[in-house]
């Protein structure tokens, strides 16, 4: 493959990535407007100006949009980990990690705050978010097992990191509708305070 090629298939997954982009700011749009149940596939395709079968192509389902956002950051997170110094507390990185994934962007606060709601209210959604925090777990336990001495390393792995998610899951909801506008982060920290005394 020539260099020529390669640039024009660089430019095609730039494409695609922006397409797919305005596609979930359009559906989390709607969704904040109108409800995630009520807004049909046609009517966000109206909105972005092409067709049920463009978003089908980007989207196979409407939950995609929301949760497809949020299961890539699983490898972002896995590298912040692979990253962190192995003599420091397991779950001071895994904080950590979290921690760079609140502190990236650009983003825009208030269509993740919009997916964030939907998450907790909406239960095809609330299904998939287990699968996607599944998928992270198996990205997560075998970083961490390998910090861990002693017996039953892959058990106590597995525990620190589901204790993690569900941490960093429930400071995600409660910065959602916060009334106080704390930050992601320190909503973040509060919800570690006490796992990592």
């Amino acid at each position: 493959m020539g260099q020529r090629d390669e640039q024009a298939g660089g430019l095609r997954a730039v494409a695609r990535d922006a397409v797919r982009q305005r596609l979930a700011d359009v559906a989390m749009d709607l969704f904040a407007e109108h409800g995630f149940e009520t807004v049909t596939v046609e009517q966000i395709a109206e909105r972005a100006g092409v067709s049920a079968r463009t978003v089908h192509r980007y989207f196979p389902a409407k939950e995609d949009m929301v949760i497809g956002m949020l299961e890539a950051n699983g490898g972002f997170v896995r590298d912040e980990l692979l990253a962190r110094p192995v003599d420091e507390s397991v779950l001071l990185s895994l904080r950590a990690a979290y921690m760079a994934l609140v502190g990236r962007g650009p983003h825009d606060e208030q269509r993740v705050r919009t997916a964030m709601r939907l998450l907790s209210s909406t239960p095809s959604l609330r299904a998939r978010n287990v699968e996607k925090h599944l998928v992270w777990a198996e990205l997560l336990t075998p970083i961490v097992a390998e910090r861990l001495d002693g017996d039953d390393a892959t058990l106590r792995a597995r525990v620190l990191v589901e204790a993690s998610l569900s941490a960093f899951q429930l400071s995600m909801i409660t910065w959602a509708d916060d009334p106080t506008e704390r930050t992601r982060a320190e909503l973040l920290d509060i919800a570690f305070r006490d796992l990592v005394r």
